[in-house]
């Protein structure tokens, strides 16, 4: 509410300075007046109103706009509101300055019904729109406007002249879930967008958006294989970041034990950390692999030759032995792993399982992290360079950690509980050491 409130009174404050004699009463008393007569008594008024009302839209980007918040919010001065406005917005309408939502084509609907809505809408469009009943309007120029800004910052990502996005995708660069309708509606009408969909495991939503200055050719079976597959790859990404993060929180974790002198704690991080990376590593495997068949698909495309880029995607995913229940699968593996690296924690306090490190990488990087503690501890800080001195102390630290993990050598094979298998430098005797508890 405090976001509507501020926004109404930046767009007051911006006719205010359009308008120079916006604070006249005599002007005023004129301009706020409902009109009456002959349109020739009222046009200039009118259009004062009209263009103000796209200047607004379009100094603050609205694309859509609410007839009732225009009125009693946007020109409200002192109380009063203007009793022309909606005389106004239903001018505009009938101009096509402003149209509405249902006047636009469904994308979910074919050509033919879309065909049929359109010669409906123009047979039962009302001659005099009561456009003050509706909830929302759109601004014509302005959708035509961020039309074409989508459409330019697709082609500034893709080299074909057309392409295919999933909806969420659309809806980011679109700015939000009804901007995203609003303009695929209106490139649907263009003929320069098709509305997709495939139903595989779950229900994915997507766009075909024609890059070029001309109609969308038409679709073909392998877009909506390209749409999954382009939805396989958002996925992908999403669980790679999910595993980015755990990584980051376990190795924070494992150097924290390990300045702590917690080597028990610290070798459970280390040894998530590990499993972390091979979870990440077969997401990534799999993420490389779809993005090569989206990469051969591209390029077959920009042949121009339907036929020949659906035989060579075809074939790219025959190669490289991607299918459906394959990706299924190994989208559900990486999210069962994923969570189960939730559970580490918890299983590896319940369970004690250690696995062979070589003692004098532990020995020595404790050595360096005193060494840096008794550095950190003897440098006097004056009030003034406080912040850097710190700094560069929890920088040395930083860089002797990670030299240590780096050496850190994890073992996949079972080791006893509570045991560890050390060698010493010296004379190489493997001895038993009792892990002590934490």
């Amino acid at each position: 509410m405090d976001s509507v409130t501020n926004l109404n009174a930046r767009v007051r404050d911006f006719i205010a300075k359009e308008v120079t004699d916006w604070d006249d009463e005599v002007v005023s008393i004129s301009r706020f007046k409902a009109f009456s007569g002959q349109r020739c008594d009222w046009q200039p008024t009118f259009l004062f109103w009209k263009h103000l009302i796209i200047k607004i839209a379009t100094h603050f980007r609205f694309l859509i706009i609410r007839p009732h918040q225009v009125k009693n919010d946007w020109f409200n001065r002192g109380g009063l509101t203007p009793l022309c406005i909606d005389h106004v917005l239903s001018l505009m309408y009938n101009e096509g300055d402003i149209t509405r939502t249902v006047d636009l084509a469904d994308p979910t609907s074919g050509r033919f019904y879309q065909l049929v809505r359109k010669l409906s809408n123009l047979i039962t469009r009302p001659a005099t729109l009561d456009i003050m009943a509706q909830e929302s309007v759109i601004v014509t120029a302005m959708l035509k406007d961020k039309a074409a800004e989508v459409v330019k910052h697709l082609s500034e990502s893709h080299w074909n002249s057309s392409c295919i996005v999933t909806m969420k995708k659309f809806q980011d660069i679109c700015g939000g879930q009804d901007e995203a309708s609003v303009i695929m509606r209106y490139l649907l009408g263009s003929r320069m967008a098709q509305y997709l969909s495939v139903q595989k495991k779950e229900f994915v939503e997507g766009v075909k958006i024609s890059l070029s200055a001309g109609e969308l050719s038409g679709i073909s079976s392998l877009d909506y294989d390209v749409l999954f597959l382009t939805w396989t790859i958002e996925k992908l990404q999403q669980q790679l970041d999910v595993t980015d993060k755990r990584y980051e929180l376990s190795r924070k974790s494992a150097l924290d034990y390990l300045r702590s002198g917690n080597k028990k704690l610290a070798l459970k991080y280390a040894r998530e950390m590990k499993l972390v990376t091979q979870s990440r590593e077969k997401c990534s495997s799999l993420l490389n692999r779809v993005e090569e068949v989206v990469g051969i698909i591209a390029d077959a495309e920009s042949t121009k030759k339907v036929s020949e880029a659906m035989q060579i995607g075809a074939r790219a995913i025959k190669e490289n032995k991607i299918s459906v229940e394959d990706v299924d699968l190994c989208l559900r593996d990486i999210q069962e792993s994923i969570d189960s690296q939730k559970g580490v924690e918890k299983t590896l306090e319940q369970t004690p399982s250690y696995t062979d490190i070589e003692d004098e990488d532990i020995e020595e990087e404790f050595k360096k992290l005193e060494l840096a503690a008794e550095k950190e501890a003897q440098v006097p800080a004056p009030d003034d360079s406080i912040s850097s001195i710190e700094g560069r102390t929890a920088l040395q630290a930083d860089e002797l950690t990670n030299d240590a993990f780096s050496n850190l050598k994890l073992s996949d094979g079972p080791a006893e509980p509570g045991i560890t298998q050390v060698v010493s430098k010296g004379d190489k005797i493997t001895k038993q050491l009792e892990m002590e508890a934490v």
